[in-house]
């Protein structure tokens, strides 16, 4: 497999990419991140786990039983590629 395909394995499923924009802005609650983005919560469960097992990202314990998520290292490299990507997608190529 390439490494292009692998890098499209993890953040090539629906919603798996906003939800790393939308944390390079810093942790996000998950209801935040519900809210924010407009998605089920069965879907961003699951993307948030796989996220989380590709070490994109990792939870943050806060109080009341409440989670917040974080980029990890590998998550925040993506912050030139997310960039670009916005650029192509208003036509900036």
């Amino acid at each position: 497999m390439s490494e292009l395909a692998t890098a499209l394995e993890i953040i090539g499923p629906r919603w798996a990419l906003l939800i790393v924009e939308r944390l390079l802005d810093g942790p996000q609650r998950y209801g935040d991140l519900q809210r924010d983005l407009g998605m089920g919560t069965k879907v961003l469960a699951t993307r948030l786990r796989e996220l989380e097992e590709a070490h994109v990202l990792h939870r943050l314990p806060l109080h009341h039983n409440t989670r917040a998520y974080a980029l990890t290292e590998r998550g925040l490299a993506l912050r030139d590629s997310i960039i670009a990507l916005r650029r192509w997608g208003a036509g900036q190529e």
